[in-house]
């Protein structure tokens, strides 16, 4: 099970110089600094700098004072930096791949996907950012005599915190079209990925971005977690439903805006009609890309009593034929976890569910002989609400699978949790899968796809119900969350206190009729 691929040379560790000249961009003053090690090998990785509370400060102080010209320029100006950006990362994409397998320990197929979802999403954004932030007409109040549109001003300087599990995607993913709105950034990626968004930071500083609009800031949360917020005009976060909700009451104090991706407990409705091959080769994908450490990723599986015991050996089958590795081209099905806690996690909801009773159909162990955070695609059954893996997020290669004989029952299962992040429903039958799909509490749920269909509609926001999240990334909440909609309107020919001389009680005669005639001809 979790056969091991065979063993590539080793790529060469990463370049010093490359590491130093992507460190020189983080606000840092301490001369504290943490070393990061390779999940692969467990071998020191980089040493980067460490930042203070006053590093936090001053970095806020640069983005505002660089944000009040960016926010003078077009929006197609704006746009033309991210179109060149786009072009960077499909041209560099051997660079990052490398530096994300190093810094995550993914799978080279799994790092891709970040390096397309970085250049898509920004193309996305340019193109809609000018059509999004341009004026808007409205009716006024007395047509005719009012005339009003809505402008975006920019939020001013945002505060992007990124966790490590998608160390390309997620920061891009908000810093992108928080810039384009004509805001600053000050950016909070995890220190052990951190080299990955140093990367794309400096990327967009290469296609143009003036320097100071997008800063880094590296460090504990205990230490410039507070000053993120506290410093921010809007604070988009993505991480655990604790640390999301500690963020939100923080910003709610302060009367500023804040959006959440937090995490998930995944369901996947395997229908009776549904097409077994297709949905064994897209449950795979689902289950485990990443490890399983991906927020939108199937925890849950829900297969119809009349295809269950043909279904289960098959994805059992497939399961342990995964190919695990540490190389850097494309040969392996999945690598490894990133930290040694995750591995810890996945230990812990394993074997409480084989102590209890669960059976464990394929995977179940650590892989230390491959590399030290290694733990092979796991499938079990048998896991009952007295188990830790039955209803908590286990964030790695771990998927639990159950029967259920109808549609009423699986939606009630799949809605059966606090979390309300994404969904899949798997069946030949498309309108049977959308009348399925929006009975679902998630914010997204794809239908003969995992989690990519969805994800990457970029028309389409993206984001969790319930313990799974605030406000949306993706479409076009994701980025005019970033902006202040402002009405302005003028009045001409008539004002509200009516012609000169009338009296207010012919005034009101006057208005009742308006608002009847208003109603009448269908006058918004």
């Amino acid at each position: 099970m979790g056969n091991a691929t065979p063993q590539t040379a080793e790529p060469p560790a990463l370049d010093p110089a490359l590491i130093s000249g992507l460190t020189r961009r983080v606000q840092s003053s301490s001369g504290a600094t943490a070393t990061t090690e390779a999940p692969f090998t467990g071998k020191p990785l980089a040493e980067l700098p460490l930042s203070t509370a006053d590093d936090v400060a001053a970095a806020f102080e640069r983005a505002r004072a660089a944000q009040a010209g960016w926010a003078e320029r077009t929006p197609d100006e704006r746009a033309a930096v991210f179109l060149r950006f786009h072009d960077l990362v499909l041209d560099r994409q051997s660079e990052i791949l490398d530096i994300v397998q190093w810094e995550t320990g993914k799978a080279r197929r799994h790092a891709f996907e970040e390096v397309y979802d970085a250049a898509a999403g920004p193309l996305h954004y340019a193109r809609c950012a000018p059509a999004l932030l341009r004026r808007r007409r409205i009716p006024g109040a007395i047509p005719g005599a009012t005339r009003s549109y809505v402008h975006h001003q920019a939020k001013g300087a945002v505060s992007v915190i990124t966790p490590w599990n998608y160390p390309l995607s997620l920061p891009v993913s908000d810093a992108v079209p928080a810039l384009l709105a004509g805001n600053a950034v000050v950016a909070k990626p995890d220190t052990q990925t951190a080299l990955t968004a140093l990367w794309a930071i400096d990327l967009a500083i290469e296609a143009g971005l003036p320097e100071d609009l997008w800063i880094p800031v590296l460090g504990d949360p205990a230490e410039i977690g507070d000053p993120l917020v506290d410093l921010a005009d809007y604070v988009a976060f993505t991480g655990s439903t604790r640390a999301g909700a500690q963020i939100a009451q923080r910003a709610a104090a302060r009367l500023i805006g804040c959006s959440a991706e937090l995490g998930g407990k995944n369901p996947m409705i395997v229908c009776d009609d549904a097409d077994i091959e297709r949905t064994v080769e897209g449950a795979i994908r689902s289950c485990f890309s990443n490890a399983g450490q991906l927020c939108i990723s199937t925890e849950r599986m829900y297969v119809h009593d009349a295809i269950y015991d043909e279904f289960v050996p098959r994805f059992a089958e497939a399961v342990s034929a995964m190919r695990l590795g540490t190389s850097f081209d494309y040969a392996p099905d999945m690598g490894s976890l990133t930290y040694r806690r995750q591995l810890d996690r996945v230990v812990q909801h394993v074997d409480d569910a084989r102590a209890k009773g669960a059976e464990i159909l394929a995977g179940g162990r650590a892989r230390p002989d491959i590399g030290p955070l290694f733990y092979e695609p796991t499938l079990m059954t048998g896991v009952d609400p007295d188990m830790s893996a039955c209803a908590e997020e286990t964030f790695g290669p771990l998927v639990s699978i159950y029967r259920y004989s109808d549609d009423d029952e699986a939606i009630g299962l799949a809605n059966a949790t606090e979390y309300g992040l994404n969904a899949s429903v798997w069946t030949r039958d498309t309108a049977r899968g959308r009348r399925i799909a929006e009975r679902i509490r998630t914010g997204t749920v794809n239908i003969n796809e995992g989690f990519a269909a969805a994800w990457a509609s970029y028309r389409g926001p993206m984001g969790g119900m319930k313990k799974s999240g605030l406000g949306r990334r993706h479409g076009d909440e994701g980025l005019l969350r970033f902006t202040e909609p402002q009405t302005i309107a003028s009045q001409h020919v008539i004002g509200f206190g009516g012609p000169p001389g009338m009296d207010y009680e012919r005034l009101a005669s006057l208005m009742t009729t308006g608002a009847r005639l208003m109603k009448r001809f269908r006058i918004r």
